[in-house]
Parts: C-alpha cells; sequence; structure tokens
C-alpha cells in the first residue's frame, strides 16, 4: 500500500481538499475527518447479498449495515469493559413492536421507514424479503431452517405495516433466527425491476448493488479495492450513526495494515496475526479488543466420502498428530482458548464449544495408522482460505510438518478467500483447515450447520449419521418443550459422538481481535464477527 496515495484518496474522499481560507479549511476537515472512518482488512467482499451464492464474510457485513431486520439485539458491558451484543435482548428495529403467541408472531412495522431510494418500506417487501430467503436454496435457505422458517405460506402481510410469521412446528430457535443477517428487508420493487425469467430473485443485480433502507448506503465497491458507504440520513430504524461515511481497504499484506494504524493513517483494523495483535495489545498507543467468538472453532476437517479419510481410524490418527500447543503458541501467541486436552476421566459438559481429550501423541496416531492399513501413510492435499492467510497458512505449515512425522505428505493448497466458499460447496477438498462460527449461540445449532446430514452447506465434512441427526433434532425438541434432562442428556450424545468419529478436528476457540486508535468508540462485538457502523464514533 502506497502511503502517500492512501492519504490522498482518503483526503478527496473526506472533503478535506476544498478551495476555501486555510482557518476553515482545517476546520472542515477535521470535522469531516471525525465523522468519516477508515478501516483497512486483508479482504473484501465478493458479493454484497446475504442470499446470493457463496457470499463470504466481509459480504456480511455490508448486508448488515445497508439493510434492515425486523429487530436487532441490545448490548451488554463484558468484565473487561467492552461491549458485546446481548443474545438475550431484542429491541425494535424495522418493527416498532410485536407479539408472540403459541402458534404465530406478529410485528408492527414502522411507518415511516423508507427504502434508500425513498420507496416507503411495507409488509409486503418483509414478505416477498422472507420468501426469497427461503427460495433461492444454500446457505440462506439453510439458515432459515435452522429456526423452522422454511416455506412462503408462514409469512403473511397482514395489511402494509402489520407482518406475521406462523409456526409450522415449536422451535426455540425460531425468533432468535429472525435476527441475523439473512432475514433483511429489500426493496422488493426495485429488484424485481432488475430481475430475469431465469433470476427471478434478482441475484445477479443484488451481488453487486444494495437495495436495502438500511442505516448506512454504499456508494462505492471496487472488489478486492474498496468498499464506501454514507450514511442514510433518512433512516428512522434506530438513532442516526455519528458516522457519515466509512472508507473500507482492503489492504493484503498484514504488516502494511498495522502500520497504517500505527501511523494514525487508518482508524479500525481487524485479521492481524496474532503475534502483531499480542504486541499492539502489550503497547499504549493502539486500542485492541479480543473476544472469544460465541459458538465457534478453528479445525482440520476430512472428508469422510473419499478414502483415506472415510476410515475413522486414519482421523483418529490425525488427531493424535495435531502439533495443538505449538499452533496455541506460534499462530495463536496465546490469543484463543485450547479445545483439546481434556481429561480423558472428565464427563462432557453441556456446551459448545468444549475440549476433546485427543493430544499430540505421535506414537499412538502411527499405530492407528498401521491398524487403519496405511502402516507407510499416504499423500494428499491440505487446503485453507487465502482471504485468512495470517492464521491459516503459519497453522497448516505446522501441521503439515507434523503429518509427515508419521508418513503423511501433504501438499498446502493455497485456495483464493473469493473462491473458498464455492470450493467447500464442492465437497471435492480432502483436507482443510478452517473456522465456523454459529450465529446463534447454542449448542444444537452449531451441530445442525456442521454435522446435521442434511445440511449441504457447512458440512463441509459430508459427514452422514442417522444417529447424529436424530440426537440434534431431540435436542432441538427438548429445548423448545423445556425439557432441561432430555436436552443435557442429547447434547451430551452428539458431542460425544463428533468427538469419537471425529470428521472435524477441534483446534482452538479464537478470539475476534480488533485494534483501532483511541479515538474510536462505540465498538461492538457481534456474532457475525464484522463491523457495525451504526454506534461507532470517533472523539
Amino acid at each position: 500500500m502506497d502511503r502517500r496515495q492512501f492519504l490522498k484518496s482518503t483526503a478527496i474522499a473526506a472533503g478535506a481538499a476544498t478551495p476555501i481560507g486555510a482557518p476553515f479549511v482545517r476546520s472542515a476537515a477535521a470535522q469531516a475527518r471525525a465523522e468519516t472512518l477508515l478501516v483497512v482488512t486483508e479482504s473484501g467482499p465478493n458479493n454484497v447479498d446475504i442470499h446470493g451464492v457463496g457470499t463470504n464474510r466481509p459480504g456480511y457485513e455490508v448486508s448488515w449495515n445497508c439493510y434492515d431486520r425486523l429487530f436487532t439485539h441490545g448490548k451488554k458491558t463484558l468484565a473487561d469493559g467492552s461491549e458485546s451484543y446481548d443474545r438475550d435482548k431484542y429491541e425494535p428495529e424495522l418493527a416498532e413492536s410485536w407479539d408472540i403467541g403459541p402458534n404465530s408472531a406478529t410485528f408492527k412495522l414502522r411507518k415511516d421507514a423508507k427504502f434508500h431510494d425513498g420507496t416507503p418500506i411495507t409488509a409486503k417487501d418483509v414478505k416477498w424479503s422472507f420468501d426469497r430467503a427461503v427460495s433461492v436454496g444454500g446457505f440462506p435457505t439453510f439458515q432459515m431452517k435452522a429456526g423452522s422458517l422454511e416455506k412462503p405460506e408462514q409469512f403473511v402481510a397482514v395489511d402494509d405495516h402489520t407482518f406475521r410469521v406462523d409456526f409450522i412446528r415449536k422451535d426455540a430457535l425460531t425468533i432468535p433466527d429472525l435476527g441475523v443477517i439473512v432475514p433483511c428487508v429489500l426493496n422488493a420493487g426495485l429488484v424485481k425491476k432488475n430481475a430475469t425469467e431465469k433470476d427471478p430473485w434478482g441475484l445477479d443485480y443484488t451481488k453487486q448493488n444494495t437495495a436495502g433502507g438500511g442505516a448506512f448506503k454504499m456508494v462505492k465497491w471496487t472488489p478486492g479495492t474498496e468498499v464506501v458507504y454514507e450514511r442514510n440520513d433518512d433512516w428512522k430504524s434506530g438513532p442516526l450513526p455519528k458516522l457519515k461515511r466509512v472508507i473500507w481497504r482492503m489492504v493484503p499484506s498484514a504488516g502494511n495494515r498495522r502500520a497504517l494504524l500505527e501511523r494514525g493513517d487508518a482508524d479500525i483494523s481487524f485479521d492481524l496475526p496474532n503475534k502483531d495483535f499480542a504486541e499492539l495489545k502489550a503497547g499504549s498507543k493502539i486500542k485492541v479488543v479480543a473476544n472469544p467468538v460465541g459458538n465457534g472453532i478453528g479445525y482440520i476437517g476430512m472428508n469422510v466420502k473419499k478414502p483415506p479419510f472415510d476410515n475413522v481410524k486414519v482421523r483418529q490418527a490425525v488427531a493424535y498428530a495435531i502439533p495443538y500447543q505449538k499452533i496455541m503458541d506460534a499462530v495463536l501467541f496465546g490469543l484463543g482458548k485450547p479445545m483439546f486436552g481434556a481429561p480423558a476421566d472428565k464427563g462432557l459438559d453441556v456446551a459448545w464449544p468444549q475440549p476433546h481429550s485427543y493430544n499430540t501423541d505421535l506414537a499412538k496416531a502411527k499405530a492407528l495408522l498401521a491398524e487403519a492399513g496405511y502402516p507407510n501413510g499416504f499423500e494428499t492435499t491440505l487446503s485453507f482460505d487465502l482471504g485468512f492467510a495470517v492464521i491459516n497458512e503459519p497453522l497448516c505449515v505446522l501441521v503439515q510438518e507434523s503429518l509427515g512425522q508419521i508418513g503423511i505428505k501433504t501438499t498446502i493448497n493455497k485456495i483464493p478467500g473469493a473462491n473458498w466458499r464455492a470450493e467447500l460447496l464442492k465437497k471435492e477438498l480432502p483436507l482443510i483447515s478452517n473456522f465456523f462460527s454459529g450465529w446463534l449461540d447454542y449448542p444444537e445449532y452449531f451441530f445442525f450447520w456442521c454435522y446435521h446430514g442434511q445440511n449441504a452447506v457447512f458440512n463441509t465434512m459430508s459427514y452422514q449419521s442417522k444417529e447424529m441427526d436424530a440426537l440434534i433434532e431431540a435436542a432441538r425438541t427438548a429445548a423448545a418443550a423445556g425439557d432441561k434432562a432430555a436436552y443435557e442428556k442429547e447434547v451430551k450424545g452428539f458431542v460425544g459422538k463428533a468427538f469419537a468419529e471425529v470428521p472435524r478436528i477441534p483446534l482452538f476457540q479464537p478470539y475476534l481481535c480488533v485494534a483501532m486508535q483511541p479515538s474510536v468508540t462505540g465498538y461492538r462485538y457481534w456474532f457475525h464477527r464484522q463491523l457495525d457502523y451504526r454506534t461507532i464514533a470517533k472523539a
């Protein structure tokens, strides 16, 4: 990143280059700078529609800030003084109020809410958006299904400002699922105008254009380079943000991102190497906030449909060959919770994530490989998302070295971040380093996504087990019925089965670390692990 070019474009974008008297220029520039946030990250969105095919995590950020949902979450203050969303507290957003009954939930919409083009938002737009989410297939449809939101018939526009969701079954995850990113509200008329017979939901249009009414408008997107947001001054679904503009730059080099922060040229960055975060946190110049990622694990996944990983003993051998502590020390630098090495006689908890009992034991790993019929090992490919190389690359090098000691020769395959999700969906990769966190912080939600045989999206290991499916479904049923004893039994059942058959090997629960200038306030940790610009401000 050329510092002079960065500063020049930033000044222009913030309105600093104004041909007026010097005192006024300084005052106006300072004001514009205080209302403009400069963000630098490793990678950017590949699609700005959360309903799109293969939309990556940076793409989630665009949807979160540019679209409204029926409600949002309140905040809570954590022990270290930082802020987080409150999983159990709901606050109005597009809906002013709601009534939840035994068979349905009814939402009263704001009458003054408008889309970015000035079109009033009505219940018909909400219904069309929800119909779209359950119909396009892939991730958004599975996300809605996670809360038993499955059929267009469930969504009813009662009148212009009343929307109803009819329940098809009793499910404790239904209401929480309405607060995630997927059930956002699109400008139905605008999208329909840009739809085609082959693309009835307008996915090609919304891949590159936003059609929302949220707190910010995306006014520029240069893929791989920059996203620019401007505040929607007509937003009525919450307090008007303090920021007027956000400039989000993609800076692939972690060293350059850190340098931009330390020189004061950028305001916020994340996805730095943990070593940098640890060093910045130890200093006093840059503020670092670190939060454990709820319901999330970094893991090594094995495709159980492809030899040799269809053999459980091979998977267990790999689990004993992972250099767990080296990863914690040399990759995470302590900014994570170990998910390994639990005492063998310790019972399972009713929680997720929790540590398994595998630890580094190369002798046991070799013995299991021999029992599986691979005494001399085998060759395979270890793939990772290049968009998050700061963790993945050194981690994969350590795993490659350790597996080599038991005869497993691995070739490291670096996949560009924009292509990662699409490659996962093909179910062809034999061995991967990946991360997953569940938006809803419940064990059965994580397992629905990652271990249920019907889930083709994030069940990256192609794992199929009718027994596992039954345990997950039984836990959901018990949670909905409020049967605590049954719920605890089923959760321990599916966690124990996952550890015994290890289609994926949990390594750690990471921290989401964000580095920012001391002048930045209002940062809040969210389940989607992206920035919410509605609460951020600058001194």
